[in-house]
Parts: structure tokens; C-alpha cells; sequence
């Protein structure tokens, strides 16, 4: 069951990341954020009243809270990034986030097996050549660098955070609703000061409302990741729900090579290959 969900988490987080990759090349990153978790929101709101999710409120909302603060940070950090430096150091950096929830894992005394060490080892490398680093190359700025570790960081303290929010589904929903709430005000908060900066919050000519679609998409996606991943960290070791969950740069990079018709290079496939070993042993083990 973990790594089912874990997995599904590694789908769902890829395709949104695809999703808003693309979306940040016609509008600002932070209206991508806003609107798309805003979206997710009013839907996550819907659920709410009708499964009488208000009935789970309770201290554990605080994590939720906690989430919602940190995630928005991590998102407009890591898209930033992207728009600064190369992919291919961005990409794999980023995936130091599994670092947090496994390091939480370890802390509360999982000692996983043999064979799930040597799984995390394999797909951690994996995700990391399947992301296509940049081994060569002019330097990266200092900036880029900062802005990709502090990304990293959010994502994975999102990570441990969301794990902590509940114990039941309907309880769930409500964290999930309450992290996006806490999100939409916090980005909000920061696209309005931007905005009073001089910063465009849209693109010339507006935002196409064909692009709504694709929007909401990115953030129920971003969101049912949260929700999977929550489920397979309470239904199974941290340490393997994380690395499992950290296979998303993997489905984005298919995901470019399906619908952009980006040719992978020879290291990508080699490491998508190799996080499906990893999967494979961690899955066994």
C-alpha cells in the first residue's frame, strides 16, 4: 500500500510540475501558484462541507497551517530558479528534499532493511541523472544555488509536515484545505506587494481563460499528491514513502519527451532506469 500511494504521489507531483513549467512561460510564477492553488481550494472546500470534514478540526490543523506557509516559498523558489539557471542543476538539486522526511524517519527509529538501503541509494541516484545534470558548462550564479536549496527545503519539510496534519480521510481533506487556504493568502500576499513593486501579476493581453483548465489541473494534482503521500507515510516506513514520492522528476521528464517531444539525453534514461530498479528493490525489500 505505501508504495502504491507513494508512486502515485511521484506521478501526480511530476505532472504538476510539468504543468506549471509550462504555465511560468506564459505568466508569472506567482499567479501560476496562487491561481492554481486557489482553484484547488474552492474545491477542497466543496469536499469539506460535504463529507462534514469540519468535525476533524483539532491542534493537528497547526501542521496543516504550517504547510501552507511553507509551501508557497518552496514553489516560487523553485520556479524562480528554473528562470535562472540551467535545468539541469535546478532539476536534480532540488531532489535533496527527500532528505528531511527520511532524516525525520530515521529520528523516530525506522532502521530500514538491507535491501531498502540499497534502494534509496539506487533511486535517489537515479532521480538525481534522470533530472539531466549539467556536469559542464558556464557557472551558475550563487543565486540559483540558494534559491533551489531553499526550495528543497520547503518541499521537504511540506513532506513530513503533511504527514503530521491527520490521522483520518475526512480529516485529510480538511488539512489539504486548510494548507491551501493558508497558501492562496500567503502567495497572495506576496503577488500584492510585488504588484505594488512594478511587477506584472499577468501577461499582455491577460490570462487566456483557456488557461484555467490547465490551472486547476496543476493544483488539485499538487494537492492529491499531498493527500497520497500523506497516506503512504502513515501506512508505511517514512523513509521509503519519501524516496518513493521523490520519483517526480522522472515522470516530468517523460512527461516533456510524450507531449514536448524533448529527446532525452543518454544519462536521463540511464537514471530513469535506475530509479525504477531502486523502485523495484525498495518495493521488495
Amino acid at each position: 500500500m505505501t508504495a502504491f500511494f507513494a508512486l502515485t504521489t511521484s506521478l501526480l507531483w511530476g505532472l504538476a510540475d510539468f504543468g506549471g513549467g509550462l504555465l511560468t512561460r506564459r505568466a508569472p510564477a506567482l499567479t501560476v501558484v496562487v491561481v492554481s492553488q486557489g482553484l484547488a481550494a474552492v474545491v477542497l472546500g466543496v469536499i469539506v462541507v460535504a463529507t462534514g470534514g469540519w468535525s476533524e478540526a483539532g491542534p493537528r490543523l497547526w501542521f496543516a497551517f504550517a504547510a501552507g506557509l511553507v509551501g508557497p516559498v518552496a514553489l516560487f523558489s523553485f520556479y524562480k530558479a528554473l528562470a535562472l539557471g540551467p535545468m539541469g542543476v535546478v532539476s536534480p538539486l532540488a531532489t535533496l528534499s527527500v532528505a528531511i522526511p527520511v532524516g525525520v524517519g530515521l529520528f523516530l527509529g525506522e532502521r530500514p532493511g538491507l535491501l531498502q538501503v540499497a534502494g534509496i541509494a539506487v533511486a535517489v541516484t537515479g532521480v538525481v541523472l534522470a533530472g539531466g545534470p549539467q556536469l559542464r558548462g558556464a557557472p551558475v550564479q550563487r543565486r540559483t544555488i540558494l534559491l533551489t536549496l531553499v526550495s528543497a527545503a520547503g518541499f521537504g519539510t511540506v513532506f513530513a509536515l503533511i504527514t503530521e496534519a491527520s490521522t483520518t480521510v475526512t480529516g485529510l481533506f480538511l488539512a489539504l484545505f486548510v494548507q491551501r487556504l493558508t497558501s492562496v493568502v500567503t502567495g497572495g500576499g506576496a503577488l500584492w506587494l510585488s504588484v505594488r513593486r512594478g511587477a506584472p501579476a499577468l501577461p499582455r493581453g491577460g490570462l487566456a481563460r483557456s488557461a484555467l483548465p490547465a490551472l486547476g489541473f496543476v493544483g488539485l494534482a499538487d494537492v492529491a499528491a499531498n493527500g497520497t503521500y500523506s497516506i503512504a507515510a502513515q501506512h508505511g516506513p517514512v523513509t521509503v514513502a519519501a524516496v518513493l514520492a521523490s520519483l517526480y522528476p522522472v515522470v516530468t521528464a517523460l512527461a516533456a519527451r510524450g507531449f514536448l517531444s524533448e529527446r532525452l539525453r543518454a544519462i536521463q534514461a540511464a537514471g530513469a532506469g535506475l530509479a525504477l530498479v531502486g523502485t523495484l528493490l525498495l518495493a521488495t525489500g
